[in-house]
This record gives structure tokens, sequence and C-alpha cells, in this order.
């Protein structure tokens, strides 16, 4: 079921942004983030999220426009219940390249990476989230979805899940999002890539 992204709910709503029932641009502010301590140290909750509220187990997907340059520029999908759990996967630039990458948060934060098809800075990521596992995948062609992670993931009473976007090195990232949908969780095989 597509979803009205003018209706979604600010995190750290970012200085330039526009929202139509079916896109969202955005342009991150300076040095946003989303991590919690785990290697770095710190904690940081400062980047821009536009929340969608949902209930129980579903899908949800977003495609990703933009163009990925400076180290850590990153754009794709956060689950949230709060500043403690949390998931986001998209792609992130790191090391001079362009990965698809997630970052699983309860507590404390962890990170991969990987790279399972050429075309970065176009694509679809998903999220599905049911019985306490959420299941990460990304198309380039809405056909074929590899699995990024499949991660254990605290139940709650409620979350926020949408578009997000953060740059903790600069300012400026400029990022479409379309094609946002919320609806029942996909029960295929976990290694059924299709869609």
């Amino acid at each position: 079921m597509n979803k009205n992204l003018e209706n979604g709910i600010w995190l750290n709503e970012p200085a330039v942004w526009k929202a139509s029932p079916s896109t969202l641009t955005m342009t991150t502010d300076k040095k946003t983030d989303f991590w919690r301590k785990t290697h770095y140290g710190f904690n940081r909750d400062s980047g821009h999220m536009l929340g969608i509220p949902a209930t129980g187990d579903f899908t949800a997907r977003v495609r990703v426009q933009g163009e990925f340059r400076s180290l850590y520029d990153q754009a794709g999908l956060m689950l949230r219940i709060d500043a403690d759990r949390w998931i986001k996967t998209g792609v992130e630039f790191t090391d001079g390249e362009r990965f698809l990458s997630t970052v699983v948060t309860n507590g404390a934060s962890d990170w991969s990476v990987s790279q399972p098809f050429d075309n970065l800075e176009d694509f679809t990521i998903r999220i599905t989230l049911r019985e306490g596992a959420a299941r990460i995948q990304a198309s380039s062609d809405g056909r074929t979805w590899p699995l990024l992670r499949l991660a254990a993931f605290p139940s709650g009473e409620k979350y926020m899940v949408g578009p997000m976007a953060c740059t903790p090195e600069r300012a400026g990232l400029k990022v479409q999002f379309s094609e946002f949908s919320l609806g029942d969780a996909i029960t295929t095989d976990l290694h059924d890539l299709s869609a």
C-alpha cells in the first residue's frame, strides 16, 4: 500500500526539503549522523528521517536516487523504535566506493556493507519486519532482491519507518526518494529473491 509522504513526521527536519504524496527530496544539513557507541565511542542521533507510523509485521520500501561522493554520505530507509533501537539501511560511501550498508542498533550499533550490484545511485531498498526479525533486501531492477541482512530486532508497540539521509562529514547531499510503500509483510522464502 502506498503511503503519503506528506503525512510523515520529521526526526531532525532538514532546512531544505519538499514532499508530495509520492516523492520526497531533501538536502542534508551539516554533520548529520545516526550511530551509538561501537568503535567510535560517541552517540549521534542527528540524521534526517521522515517517519511513517507502523505497527505489527510489515514491509516498507523506497526508491533512492542521489550522487554519493563524500565519505559516509548515506541515504535509504530507517526503522526505529527510539534512539537506542533502530536500523538504517541503504547506500553509504566509504573507502572511495558506494556500498549497500546496514546498521542495526540495539543499545550499540553494528555495521555491515555489501555490493550486490553496480548501480548504487538509483536503487530500491526494503525492510520486512516479521516475527522479531528484520529482513533487508535491495534491488536495482525491481525484480531481483538479494538479501543484505537478516537481523533480530526488538518488538515494539509501534514503529516509525521511512526515508533517511545523513552526511557526517559535510552538508549538501541532495537525495530523492520515491515509490514509498508500507504494507503487509512479505512471506516469501528467505532464498526466494523475486519481488
